[in-house]
């Protein structure tokens, strides 16, 4: 279907007459054109985040009542812009979605009003899942992973062993879900999937970087850690070595819709071969 519908016309039309520029713009970002959301909409959703009088709960559930239409191209829509807002709105987006106790319900959305439609709707399914997921690991850290200071004097740098091991398994589920979006090339095939796809694409490098400085903390602090922490930062470093390639496929794929290899970091990480010593540090340790 291209084009706006009769649909999308009268619920624009109706916020208007309400006076909710916010929710019309909601509105227009979510119509049922098989088409990405609108940079225009999503400019002006991401620049009311940052002004004083933006009732940032108004603008979440407009987009989850969105979400709750039966047509994929709306649901769809409707979380890409929510991924965008809290990529690129104000911090007080997400922090919002985090203090929610329900989110996306999608776990059982399905539109078999076509077979694009019912394809569509296993990767909305695992879209809402990851938001949902990103929402609730900035509940657990109050940090968004994607958003934080990287390197050396960094978040996950800098953290201390009792946050770190905290910290991790939370990073790790983040990004175990996210690679549950788990899309082939065939089926990036219209421009709202690919939307999506190269949000995700971007919040896993940064998620990644988050994940390195991590393992590389976790190392530096390994041999001075009692023995109950050695056990569970040896688990996250196994679990780390059984993600990496995982992460690389996924990235590869961006190559499909367009992004330059160049602009795809490789995936550097500590060999395999510290495994043992970090076992044998374990099993010889008297703590």
């Amino acid at each position: 279907m291209s084009g706006q519908t009769l649909t999308d016309r009268i619920a624009a039309a109706q916020y208007q007459l309400t006076g909710s520029d916010m929710a019309r713009a909601v509105c227009k970002a979510t119509t049922h054109e098989v088409m990405a959301p609108k940079k225009k909409h999503l400019e002006y959703l991401v620049s009311a985040t940052n002004t004083t009088n933006v009732n940032i709960p108004q603008m979440a559930d407009t987009l989850f009542e969105r979400s709750t239409n039966a047509s994929w191209v709306v649901v769809f829509k409707a979380l890409v812009t929510t991924h965008h807002m809290c990529v690129h709105g104000n911090e007080r987006f997400i922090q919002y979605l985090a203090s929610r106790t329900s989110l996306f319900n999608l776990s059982n959305f399905i539109d078999k009003t076509g077979s694009h439609g019912y394809d569509m709707s296993t990767f909305i399914r695992r879209y809402g899942r990851y938001l949902n997921e990103k929402a609730f690991a900035y509940r657990q850290m109050a940090f968004d992973f994607t958003r934080v200071k990287k390197g050396a004097e960094g978040v996950m740098r800098t953290m201390t062993t009792e946050k770190l091991l905290k910290g991790m398994p939370v990073l790790q589920t983040q990004i175990d879900t996210l690679l549950e979006f788990d899309v082939h090339p065939k089926e990036l095939n219209n421009g709202i999937i690919n939307a999506a796809f190269m949000l995700l694409f971007k919040d896993l490098v940064k998620l990644f970087a988050s994940y390195n400085d991590g393992i590389i903390n976790l190392l530096e602090k390994y041999f001075k850690m009692k023995k109950s922490d050695c056990k569970e930062a040896l688990e996250i470093y196994k679990r780390f070595l059984t993600r990496v390639t995982k992460i690389g496929e996924f990235m590869k794929l961006a190559e499909t819709v367009g992004v330059d290899k160049n602009d795809i970091p490789d995936i550097n990480y500590a060999p395999s071969s510290i495994l043992e010593s970090l076992e044998t540090h374990m099993n010889e340790s008297l703590c």
